[in-house]
């Protein structure tokens, strides 16, 4: 696995409306963007907020925790009863421990938030690839969360595929649900930035986006969503080659801006 990702997973409904391109970019994963199957899948997700940086470790099936409101009752049915991945969750902890990160907590209850289950279920359907979530830490910055990508990259020479899942902008107090679906500008002006920075390799001026970005904070309020981006361009290693493999747009400012990490080193 040379490979690392950062998918926008955008709105919940990405789980059943067939009109948001990124659907159907997602389920067309196992055949345009990667084909390998993974031993198993670690995500970061924006939607699993903790003091130290927390794995689940299931034995069992993972439970799908729909923590979302005000959805379609259809969507509360949907269920992603993927493996547990203990054994790649005591990994994780031994990793980020030797790498310098003195606490990493275990919880033996969680199953998958939705930013795990929504885009697992469209890109490997089938729910048998066993899955570990990784939390991020809102108290930290982006450059504790690249150094949490780096200390898990050796995770990619054992067949595991590392997905941060986001989303590229993610104010949800400034989508346009009802109106023309013209592209935000500051939306558009973080999102571009974003896609350059990447491009380029200028991980340090990601990693203090804060100060780097045009509208960091418009886009971002909360870094809960741009964090996982960080974890997965660390563990892609060194040399990092960046490639946008997906974009699209939804409620005028929600971007479903996906990358593809990869290091040939």
């Amino acid at each position: 696995m040379m490979d690392t990702f950062y998918i926008s997973h955008g709105s919940p409904t990405l789980s059943i409306d067939d009109s948001l391109p990124a659907r159907h970019f997602l389920q067309a994963w196992k055949d345009k963007v990667f084909a390998e199957k993974p031993n198993s899948i670690l995500v970061i997700s924006g939607h699993w907020e903790t003091h130290f940086p927390t794995v689940n470790v299931v034995n069992d099936r993972n439970d799908t925790i729909h923590d979302f409101y005000g959805f379609p009752d259809k969507m509360y049915q949907l269920k992603y009863p993927a493996p547990g991945a203990p054994e790649l969750a005591k990994r994780v902890k031994e990793l980020l421990m030797g790498s310098g990160f003195k606490r990493v907590d275990e919880d033996k209850k969680r199953g998958l938030d939705h930013g795990a289950w929504v885009p697992l279920m469209l890109m490997y359907p089938e729910a048998n690839i066993p899955v570990c979530q990784l939390s991020v830490q809102l108290d930290k910055d982006g450059t504790h969360h690249y150094n949490i990508g780096k200390a898990l990259a050796p995770l990619k020479e054992e067949g595991v595929l590392i997905i941060g899942s986001g989303s590229a902008t993610h104010n949800l107090r400034a989508l346009n649900r009802t109106g023309p679906d013209s592209i935000s500008q500051w939306a558009l002006e973080f999102d571009t930035w974003l896609k350059d920075a990447l491009l380029e390799g200028r991980h340090e001026d990601v990693n203090h986006y804060e100060e780097k970005a045009p509208h960091a904070k418009m886009a971002h309020p909360w870094p809960d969503h741009f964090y996982p981006l960080h974890v997965a361009m660390g563990a892609a290693g060194k040399d990092v080659k960046a490639e946008l493999i997906h974009h699209s747009w939804s409620y005028g400012a929600l971007s479903y801006a996906s990358y593809r990490f990869n290091s040939a080193s």
